[in-house]
């Protein structure tokens, strides 16, 4: 009992949200029109469960038999999907009920899958690995076709539940491979054996086959083909929920499982990231070019930052690893503000989502204008905001490494990028509006957006307080 005490103890940030995720579901099924209760119950629970992160992140170790990681690294990623988590929630308090979705099933599905992401994050073991990213992949299919009344959105969920079912095969697979080759799932005792097996096809194979997994999570190119359809017809907080929560977590335990135990970095699965990565950042910022909706735009934009991060994989030094961790971080607070500058945008049908609604926007809005500029010029990588010390960090730690001709890449995908952007500020700014329908902005909305540019402007100006941190978690 002792032990079970303190293995709970050392996992409180999970319990915490587990026990959340139960109230909120307590208080849907009893109190009628309880949605704005629940949204404040969620924030404030969420808080809580932060609170729990940090007080459990000095206890570095193992919990339940070696299954999950506690302190440290699962402490650090668990602060980061409560902090999108709640971002997300307090910019869907008006905007659901704008689009006549307000439904009380939202605060729980995402508190769910914020569950889900800190088991996948931090599971030790390639079962608990497997059940966090299914707990997390299906509340994020709901999710998509919450506005199921609309036929992008039915389409946006069938889509991302049939190609997540199928990825889901191939993860399964990958595990059913390694169990066959290593005799167990624990990472740490596959770990052991991992350099001696490097060159065993059984192993490789499943190292193979959860990359494929992995990769389809983090919507990397040729695993991609999801992620424009669903983050467009996705209402737009659970697009920026899901490009940026569920995105980190997915990272996460890529990091955890390929990096930090496997450690075959520098072998075949290392130049597999690196394939992965050139053809994500080019395809990304080449498509983003044509693209008409703000929401597509993002979407490729998405794929592309997915490219820049693999990078940081593919290098596999602590260095690299802390500069993805701290990219993470920057892509959190500015992509959750970009999508949340679009929901305010977007009308009650879920339209007006064309670059060129934002004809005008700097002059009708001036807050909104300058913060949707602002998140784009930090996606940009422009100094000295977050995404400049993002895309820093991994560049510096791969040329270190030897990954000069992927920098390059990065670089030059990285000047493509500026057009499409700066697009988006141009109409802003230099069109006349077109559309005299108001924008309202609301309190909790502006609340929220705010807080994601302080995150963008805070780690861009201080971005040691985060990298401080991340040095010390591998």
């Amino acid at each position: 009992m002792q032990q079970l005490l303190q293995d709970t103890l050392a996992t409180a940030p999970l319990g915490v949200t587990i026990l959340l995720s139960l109230v909120v579901i307590l208080l849907h099924s009893f109190v009628k029109n309880s949605e704005r209760a629940q949204a404040m119950v969620s924030v404030a629970g969420l808080a809580i469960a932060a609170a729990a992160a940090f007080w459990t992140f000095p206890m570095r170790g193992t919990a339940f038999s070696g299954m999950v990681m506690t302190g440290g690294y699962a402490s650090a990623m668990s602060v980061l999907f409560i902090a999108g988590a709640a971002l997300t929630i307090l910019l869907a308090r008006d905007y659901l009920g704008k689009i006549g979705a307000d439904f009380g099933e939202f605060h729980i599905l995402v508190l769910l899958a914020v569950t889900g992401m800190m088991a996948f994050a931090s599971g030790l073991d390639l079962i608990v690995t497997f059940i966090g990213l299914e707990v997390m992949s299906v509340c994020l299919y709901v999710l998509a076709g919450m506005t199921r009344g609309r036929l992008e959105a039915n389409e946006a969920s069938l889509k991302y539940f049939l190609l997540g079912a199928f990825a889901t095969g191939f993860f399964l697979y990958g595990i059913a491979l390694i169990y066959g080759a290593a005799g167990t799932t624990n990472l740490a005792a596959i770990a052991q054996s991992a350099s001696a097996r490097a060159q065993d096809p059984l192993f490789l194979a499943g190292c193979g086959l959860l990359l494929v997994g992995f990769a389809f999570k983090v919507g990397a190119v040729p695993f991609h083909m999801w992620v424009p359809d669903v983050y467009e017809g996705a209402p737009s907080v659970v697009t920026g929920f899901m490009s940026t929560a569920a995105k980190a977590s997915a990272f996460a335990a890529f990091m955890l499982v390929f990096i930090a135990k496997f450690d075959i970095a520098h072998g075949r699965i290392s130049l597999a990231l690196a394939m992965l990565s050139v053809a994500s950042m080019v395809l990304g910022n080449v498509v983003a070019i044509s693209q008409t909706s703000i929401k597509r735009m993002l979407a490729y934009s998405s794929i592309a930052h997915a490219g820049y991060m693999l990078i940081g994989l593919a290098a596999g030094t602590p260095a690299a690893i802390s500069g993805v961790l701290f990219y993470l971080l920057s892509y959190l607070f500015t992509n959750i503000g970009a999508f949340g500058v679009v929901s305010i945008i977007e009308n009650e049908k879920q339209e007006n989502v064309s670059i060129e609604s934002f004809a005008g926007l700097g002059t009708r809005r001036p807050l909104l204008g300058a913060l949707m500029s602002l998140f784009l010029f930090s996606l940009v990588g422009l100094p000295p905001l977050s995404g400049f010390f993002g895309k820093y960090y991994i560049f510096y730690a791969a040329i270190a490494e030897g990954y000069t001709w992927l920098t390059i890449v990065g670089v030059l995908t990285s000047m493509i990028s500026i057009y499409y952007y700066l697009r988006v500020v141009v109409v802003m700014y230099f069109r006349s509006d077109t559309d005299a329908t108001a924008v309202p902005v609301t309190t909790l909305g502006t609340a929220s957006l705010l807080l994601s540019a302080a995150g963008v402007l805070v780690f861009g100006f201080f971005p040691r307080l985060i990298t401080d941190i991340a040095d010390t978690l591998f």
